[in-house]
């Protein structure tokens, strides 16, 4: 687990909010804190699609909702001449991003053995702070996944240009 504090939060917010430079990680959780506090439970809710939607909106095998999907939903929330007070968005690596870096970073796990690699961002009264999180639905002293996670998010935030300090 690391935590990095992004240096340019205008620049970061931009990047979260209105590029695509996190479409791509599913969203478990969001919670906006403005004038009042709002939170977006990022799990799919089958019951709500019948089988032939779950299959056209590709969405029958996951669990939760990608973050392109629901960034305009907080988008609105924050946007505004005021900043909000708060906000924490958690995010998970896709099941297919895990497999990549399984396969790319040789580390002796399997996609059975994690329960999720997050990326939690948090910002409040004027400090924006991402920290990355492993969990493995099994008990080990062994770090190298959360290693590769970390060296990971490091890459992804250097390739997009996104300045940080390591806390």
């Amino acid at each position: 687990m690391i935590s990095l504090q992004i240096i340019d939060v205008k620049d970061f917010m931009s990047k979260l909010l209105i590029s695509d430079t996190f479409h791509k990680f599913l969203l478990s959780e969001a919670i906006i804190t403005t004038y009042n506090s709002f939170t977006i439970d990022g799990h799919i809710n089958k019951d709500f699609y019948t089988a032939q939607e779950l299959e056209e909106n590709n969405i029958s095998q996951q669990s939760m909702s990608y973050w392109e999907a629901l960034k305009p939903f907080c988008f609105e929330l924050i946007k505004g001449k005021k900043t909000p007070l708060s906000f924490k968005i958690v995010f998970v690596l896709s099941q297919q991003n895990v497999s990549r870096l399984l396969d790319q970073s040789g580390v002796a796990f399997t996609e059975d053995d994690i329960n999720g690699l997050f990326l939690n961002i948090r910002y409040s009264g004027n400090t924006l702070l991402c920290t990355t999180g492993t969990s493995l639905k099994l008990f080990t002293l062994d770090k190298s996944l959360e290693n590769e996670w970390d060296l990971l998010i490091q890459k992804y935030f250097k390739t997009h240009e996104i300045p940080f300090e390591i806390k």
